[in-house]
């Protein structure tokens, strides 16, 4: 191949997706457009901005870790074509497939091992006690062969590595699928050129193009409405309010089957919020009943616990002691506990509560207020890069575990955690045999929910709007839709 096909390559894709963004409708055989809710700044600076959906989808577009999730949920490979587990799960052993970064140098085990040893390095200040916790060594066996040593088995391994955040990237970039070129407020995404790799790839197809944006919620809505673009990606509970009066078609509306964390985490310091009763209190208070009312998402579930469901624990999770009490209790306990506060120490100061932007986070924050209000307690809202005593969080489980619930709320996360809770979670990541380190993590659930430092609410809300036309797309328990898996239907 001449230096100037790949230039003529790219002029043609730039040529052609500069008649989409002119504004004209979307066209069989031609890029696919999609709109993502958010701020082109994570698209910018993508490990920068994580958990954001904007900018795990520009780092799975771009730049891949060893393995992926697929639509589905599934394990699939990526930078590493395939891979053998072995001492009991203990070794894990990954055959790199050809693959250059951006500045035509071939990606070799070395590096990868480098770098990627660098990133667990990283997330494990965030998740001390997650499934990276085992990782002793990454090391180049061959130029295409790595090995990732453990000192345990931690069986969510292969979840975690095909997380976003586990992509690798050098100086210039990733390895794709795709590269990323700017045109104006857009991206535009191109294939990655696979032809040199080894592998029998027929030419990139102009409908394998995607076209990129980062904007805010009802300019994507309103773009998808008047057939500008083929998806929105990037749904959270704070827009899902502005699909009703923008007249959106219900089958164009598509909800990822997720878990993970949905609700209020307790980040302020002070004598208010450090009093045990409070923190009770301000748990108790808040009637969930009311969110299915307010958003009105079909198999939506609400919860006032930590974990979901059993996950990997040995029993069923710690339902909070006030579970089976009806309201008009809990607020009356609530209501007593925030009395004698305020007979001790004079009146509560205003709690801040961090919120995203959005109609469905005001909706949320009038409950809030309501609720709260009824046992003594006032609030303000803030934004989520303020100083807050709660803070939202709204993430996706990273992998099938007890452990990522509770190390996301944990002491490393600065919520307010119980020092017992993490030293269990501590000596978990120590056991010598599985019996006793799922004892442990039972035992640090039992004592992260009764401690009240995370008020949950509910399931996060992850969905998108997709054309009858584009295909490929599927709902995903991992809020995962890969770009390259996307293709238009000709009928």
């Amino acid at each position: 191949m001449t230096v100037a096909a790949p230039l003529l390559r790219s002029i043609a894709v730039l040529m052609g997706a500069s008649v989409l963004l002119a504004g004209c409708s979307q066209e069989a055989g031609g890029p696919v457009v999609v709109s993502v809710i958010g701020s082109p700044a994570d698209f910018a600076k993508p490990l920068e901005n994580l958990p954001d959906p904007r900018a795990k989808l520009i780092l799975e577009a771009t730049a891949q870790g060893l393995v992926a999730f697929d639509a589905a949920g599934e394990i699939l490979p990526a930078l590493a074509q395939r891979w053998i587990v072995e001492d009991e799960g203990r070794s894990y052993i990954f055959r790199l497939r050809r693959a250059n970064w951006p500045d035509g140098e071939k990606v070799t085990a070395a590096v990868v091992a480098r770098l990627l040893m660098a990133r667990i390095e990283s997330l494990r200040r965030l998740d001390p006690e997650g499934p990276l916790d085992a990782v002793k060594a990454v090391v180049p066996m061959t130029g295409e062969v790595i090995e990732i040593r453990l000192t345990a088995p931690r069986p969510y391994l292969l979840q975690m590595l095909a997380q976003p955040q586990m992509a690798l990237l050098s100086r210039e970039g990733g390895t794709g699928p795709y590269r990323r070129e700017r045109w104006g407020k857009a991206l535009i995404l191109s294939p990655v050129d696979r032809t040199g790799s080894g592998e029998d790839e027929p030419p990139a197809q102009p409908w394998e193009t995607r076209i990129l944006r980062a904007e805010r919620a009802a300019l994507a809505i309103i773009r998808f409405r008047g057939g500008k673009a083929a998806m929105v990606l990037g749904g959270r509970f704070a827009d899902l309010p502005l699909l009703v009066p923008a007249g959106i078609d219900r089958d164009a509306v598509r909800v990822d089957p997720v878990q993970g964390l949905l609700g209020l985490a307790v980040t302020g310091k002070g004598k208010l919020l450090d009093d045990d009763a409070v923190r009770r209190a301000i748990n108790m208070a808040i009637d969930r009943s009311q969110l299915p009312v307010l958003f009105p998402l079909g198999g939506w579930a609400i919860t006032e616990q930590i974990v979901p469901s059993q996950l990997d624990l040995p029993g069923q999770p710690t339902p909070p002691g006030w579970s089976d009490m009806t309201m008009d209790d809990r607020l009356a306990q609530a209501s007593a506990a925030v009395v004698r506060w305020r007979s001790d120490n004079g009146d509560p100061p205003v709690l801040r509560v961090a919120l995203p932007d959005g109609p469905g986070a005001t909706t949320l924050f009038g409950l809030i207020r309501h609720d709260l209000g009824l046992i003594g307690l006032q609030v303000e809202r803030v934004a989520m890069k303020d100083e807050a005593d709660l803070r939202l969080i709204d993430e996706v489980a990273a992998y099938d575990s007890a452990l990522w619930y509770l190390g996301r709320i944990g002491c490393a996360r600065k919520v307010h955690c119980s020092a017992a809770a993490d030293a269990q979670l501590q000596a978990a990541s120590l056991a010598s045999s599985l019996p006793e380190r799922m004892a442990r993590i039972a035992q640090a659930e039992a004592l992260m929910q009764a401690h009240n430092g995370y008020i949950a609410l509910g399931a996060p809300v992850r969905w998108s709007l997709v054309t009858r036309r584009l295909n490929g797309f599927m709902p995903s328990p991992r809020a995962r839709h890969p770009l390259n898996h996307l293709f238009r239907s000709t009928n």
